[in-house]
């Protein structure tokens, strides 16, 4: 096989990788709810969020592969050890932390890999200060206040609107209602988070002079990384899953209906607009806001705050390893 062949096929099943484990890692996002009111059994719960998953392609554009492929950093300065640097320095975020059991964002990983080995190639100057990077820094920002928000709001809804209801058959109407919130949790995590990679094969592929013309994603492209992403998921990251679940509040199934439909409202938003967005800090967002409708003291915040701790040091230690591994990765690639 011709060295330039090989070396592109190891990148991208490098690529691949990482959304095997972007769905592994933050399997704990689609299933941790469900597992915690008992709604489905832990394989159960992988199984149908890993649907979801695997068809999200059919309902979404991809926006967000754009984003990402050329939103970023100058497409013009990537090369083989850019790509390299930035998955290793995404893939090696999202080991530490899972290792941990602390929900990180492998989006925000990827970004902060991306940043570290552009810069590493060609300084600042390859870094694009337009719409697209300005607006992924705000939704970094904004997009766990929002998930916060709007699951603070919809569970004070639901309380108002049943309370003069059983607490039992409520509770059990919105337990079957999570099939819907779940499904369309997963919808949400498989289209944004899977159009990530999609992105970093395309850059991947122009880069090579295997694409020309305009930015445009390959079909095999697209079903590959969706694939991939949904057998990450089936897998299941558990480490993640007893800190959704069970470690920032308790959550009621009426709970976990508002906290999977304000991040379904979210991720919707964000992948129709094109905006890469953490599944993880949306959804726990939203699990602070469902326990703050209860009562502040109803949210473990020592734990909530080591979540953030780990948010801010993403997108830097991320960046470093990808540095680090460029450099390493220009002497053979």
């Amino acid at each position: 096989m011709d060295h330039a062949i090989l070396i592109m096929a190891l990148l991208v099943m490098v690529a691949l990788i990482f959304d095997f484990m972007n769905g592994f890692h933050d399997a704990a996002n689609s299933i941790a709810l469900m597992v915690s009111t008992r709604l489905l059994t832990p394989q159960a719960a992988v199984a149908w969020a890993a649907f979801f998953n695997l068809i999200a392609f059919l309902f979404f554009g991809l926006h967000v592969a754009d984003t990402v492929g050329k939103g970023i950093i100058d497409p013009n300065i990537v090369n083989n050890a850019v790509i390299f640097g930035a998955l290793s320095g995404a893939i090696a975020w999202n080991v530490i932390t899972w290792w941990f059991g602390i929900p990180s964002s492998s989006s925000h990983a990827l970004i902060g890999g991306l940043l570290g080995a552009g810069v590493a190639h060609a300084g600042t100057k390859g870094i694009i200060i337009g719409s697209k990077l300005i607006t992924t820094g705000i939704a970094i920002v904004l997009s766990p206040l929002f998930g916060m928000f709007l699951a603070l709001s919809l569970s004070v809804i639901v309380l108002w609107a049943f309370e003069k209801s059983s607490p039992y058959k409520t509770e059990s109407r919105f337990n079957k209602l999570q099939f819907i919130s779940s499904s369309l949790f997963s919808l949400g995590h498989g289209a944004n988070d899977a159009q990530k990679t999609m992105g970093i094969i395309t850059v991947l592929l122009f880069a090579n002079g295997y694409l020309e013309g305009d930015f445009n994603v390959p079909f095999w492209v697209v079903i590959s990384c969706q694939i991939a992403m949904g057998l990450g998921t089936l897998m299941g990251g558990w480490r993640i899953v007893r800190t959704m679940g069970m470690g920032i509040t308790k959550v009621r199934p009426t709970g976990a209906f508002c906290a999977q439909t304000s991040g379904s409202i979210a991720l919707f938003l964000a992948t129709s607009l094109g905006i890469p967005v953490s599944t993880t800090h949306t959804i726990t967002g939203a699990i602070v806001g469902v326990g703050v409708a209860r009562r502040a003291s109803a949210v473990r915040w020592g734990l909530a705050s080591r979540i953030v701790w780990a948010w801010i040091l993403t997108i830097p230690c991320s960046g470093l390893v990808a540095a680090i591994s460029y450099h390493f990765g220009k002497t053979f690639l």
